[in-house]
C-alpha cells in the first residue's frame, strides 16, 4: 500500500516488509539579490575616468542613483537586462559622491546598499594635442603624433588610453620620441583613402607621476591620393608620382657642398604661401653665412628648415647643380603647382644629395626608423 505524506519536503514509501524511503526535494528557496557597487565604500583617490559599476546577482536593479556634492544626479545607465548601471557622465576631481542601490531579488524581496567614495586630487592635468586635425585629410605618409603637455610617467597607461581605428584595418604601433611625444604609424605607408578615427580617452585616468588627463579627444582623418616626390641630387630632378603614376617631372637645386640637402624620406606638414626664411632660427648665423631671404610657395619638410620653395634667383642652376642651402629650390611655376597640388602627410624621397642621414625626429621622421625597432616602442 501507498501512503503519501501532505509535506512537500518529503515522501516516505513503504514496502511489504514495513521498510520505508524518504526522498528530499532539489529545489532551493528563491535568493536574494545581491548588490556589488565599484568603487567600494569610503574609497579615496579614486580616478574619475573610471567608470562607477553597479551589479546585480539573482535578482535585478530597480534604482541606482549617484549624486554630487551638491545633490545632483549623475547620469548613468542601466543595461536592458537590469544586470548592470553605469555612469554615462564623467566625474569631477576631488569630489565626494553618494551611491544609493536598490535590487528586487528571485524572492521578490528588495534589498537597498549606500556607499559613498571621493575622486582623487590631481598634482596637475595634462593636455593632448593631436595632429592631424579633426575633419582632415592627409597624405599617405602622415603619422598620427600626439603631444602631452606633461612629462609621462606610465607611458603604457597613455597608450592604452588612445584608440586608433582605421577602415580598411591596419596594424600599427606607438614610438615615444620623448617624455611628451608619442607617434603611431602603420608598418607600410597608409592606404588612399583609409578612414581613420582616434579616440583619445585620456580624462579622469591616471598616466603616472600624479599626472591626470584633462579632457578627451576625438579624431577622424581621411587619407587622400597618394602623392610622392622622388628628389635626386645626381640627376636633379624631382620626379612626383600620384597614386602611383609619374605626374610631373621638375628640375631642382638642393642644398650645396657646404650645406647638403640630409637624404631619406621626409613627410610635408605646413606651407605658406610667403614666408620669410631667416637662418639665424635654425642656428646659422648672418656672419657664418646665413639669410634672411623672402620666398614664395613655401613647403615645409622638416623642422630643421627643409622646404621646397620657389627660387627664381636659381633656375638656371635648377637641374644642373646644387647652389641652395639645403632646401629644394624649384621654378616658381613648379613651386606653385607643389604649393597647390601636395597636402601635410605626402611624402618626399630624397637621395644622392651628400647629405647626412636625416634624422627621425626632424619633422616627421618616422619613416627613418625600422618597423622591427618602431614596434618596440622606445619607452
Amino acid at each position: 500500500m501507498l501512503v503519501t505524506s501532505c509535506t512537500t519536503g518529503s515522501a516516505a514509501t513503504e514496502g511489504t516488509a514495513g521498510e520505508t524511503t524518504t526522498t528530499t526535494s532539489s529545489t532551493p528557496p528563491p535568493k536574494p539579490v545581491s548588490l556589488t557597487t565599484g568603487p567600494v565604500d569610503a574609497a579615496v583617490d579614486v580616478a574619475p575616468g573610471v567608470p562607477v559599476v553597479v551589479t546585480a546577482a539573482d535578482g535585478k536593479l530597480t534604482q541606482v542613483t549617484l549624486t554630487n556634492p551638491e545633490g545632483v544626479a549623475v547620469a548613468g545607465q542601466v543595461t536592458p537586462d537590469g544586470l548592470q548601471w553605469t555612469n554615462t557622465e564623467p566625474l569631477g576631481y576631488q569630489k565626494t559622491y553618494t551611491l544609493s542601490v536598490t535590487g528586487e531579488g528571485a524572492d521578490g524581496k528588495p534589498v537597498s546598499k549606500t556607499s559613498t567614495f571621493t575622486t582623487v586630487k590631481p598634482r596637475t592635468l595634462t593636455y593632448l594635442s593631436v595632429n592631424p586635425q579633426d575633419g582632415t585629410t592627409v597624405g599617405v605618409g602622415q603619422p598620427l603624433a600626439f603631444y602631452f603637455d606633461e612629462p609621462i610617467a606610465d607611458k603604457a597607461a597613455a597608450e592604452a588610453m588612445i584608440s586608433i581605428t582605421a577602415e580598411p584595418r591596419v596594424e600599427g604601433a606607438f614610438y615615444w620620441y620623448d617624455e611628451k611625444t608619442v607617434h603611431w604609424r602603420p608598418q607600410a605607408y597608409w592606404t588612399p583613402g583609409t578612414k581613420i578615427t582616434i579616440n583619445a580617452k585620456i580624462y579622469g585616468k591616471h598616466v603616472g607621476n600624479g599626472v591626470y588627463g584633462e579632457e578627451d579627444r576625438v579624431i577622424t582623418t581621411t587619407i587622400g591620393d597618394s602623392v610622392i616626390h622622388e628628389a635626386d641630387g645626381q640627376t636633379h630632378q624631382v620626379i612626383t608620382k600620384v597614386n602611383g603614376q609619374v605626374v610631373r617631372t621638375m628640375p631642382t637645386s638642393m642644398g650645396d657642398a657646404q650645406n647638403p640637402t640630409p637624404t631619406g624620406t621626409y613627410v610635408l606638414t605646413e606651407k605658406h604661401a610667403n614666408m620669410v626664411m631667416d637662418s639665424r632660427t635654425y642656428g646659422l648665423s648672418l656672419e657664418a653665412g646665413g639669410y634672411v631671404t623672402p620666398v614664395d610657395w613655401a613647403y615645409r619638410m622638416s623642422n630643421s628648415g627643409i622646404f621646397f620653395h620657389s627660387a627664381p634667383w636659381s633656375v638656371g642652376d635648377q637641374g644642373y647643380r646644387n647652389v641652395s642651402h639645403g632646401c629644394l629650390n624649384l621654378s616658381p611655376e613648379n613651386a606653385k603647382w607643389v604649393f597647390d597640388t601636395s597636402k601635410p602627410g605626402d611624402v618626399v624621397i630624397v637621395t644622392n644629395s651628400g647629405g647626412p642621414v636625416l634624422e627621425s625626429w626632424d619633422g616627421f621622421g618616422d619613416w627613418q626608423i625600422p618597423w622591427d625597432q618602431w614596434v618596440k616602442g622606445n619607452r
